[in-house]
């Protein structure tokens, strides 16, 4: 089961509501067991201590949740804010949560509200080319027109390819007109076989 959109939070609130109402014999600073550090101290471990440190490992994994893509951002915010105004009301209103243990817890809730609406206005502000996630993100890279592809020049072939081509273009030879012309002849009477004209005096 997806643990989206269910406030974490709320568990270590419902325990204290546990033991207030229902075992009203439970103290809160009373210690549960007694651990020894490297120190030598003694360190008596309280139920508010286990609730507290209870209450900021699950506000860790509240921040992952919200910061991780395809999250419900409105359904986070919205039930964050129930659990921090319910948490509120109940330590200003009731006796029995007016603890430093209670406030603690009710300071994660704000906390948890509040770091959810910083990532969103962070998640507003990314860049364009940012991955967006959510339903949003995908409307709007669906209605962004995609740039115009360039048109495919036409490929220049190379400089052997053009040389080998006019090598190999088979060539018709072109007939070679002759134009047979007649020589100037200044004497055409001393040329064999012509005939001296009567009127040409004799040499």
């Amino acid at each position: 089961m997806s643990m989206i959109g269910f406030p974490l939070l709320l568990i270590p609130l419902a325990i204290c509501n546990i033991i207030v109402f229902l075992m009203p014999g439970v103290s809160f600073v009373t210690p549960l067991f007694t651990l020894t550090l490297m120190s030598g101290v003694a360190w008596p471990v309280t139920l508010s201590d286990v609730l507290i440190a209870l209450g900021i490992l699950l506000l860790l994994f509240e921040v992952i949740k919200g910061a991780r893509p395809g999250s419900k951002y409105f359904m986070d915010h919205l039930l964050s804010l129930v659990v921090f105004a319910g948490a509120a009301a109940e330590f200003v209103m009731l006796p029995q949560f007016g603890t430093s243990t209670y406030f603690l817890l009710t300071m994660l809730a704000l906390v948890d509200f509040l770091s959810g609406i910083a990532l969103r206005a962070r998640r507003r502000l990314a860049p364009a080319d940012a991955p967006v996630s959510g339903n949003r993100g995908q409307r709007d890279i669906e209605t962004e027109a995609p740039p115009p592809e360039p048109k495919p020049q036409p490929p220049v072939p190379p400089a052997a390819t053009v040389a080998e081509s006019v090598l190999l273009e088979p060539t018709t030879p072109h007939p070679v007109e002759i134009v047979r012309t007649s020589p100037d002849i200044r004497s055409p009477g001393l040329q064999p076989g012509a005939h001296p004209s009567p009127d040409t005096p004799p040499r």
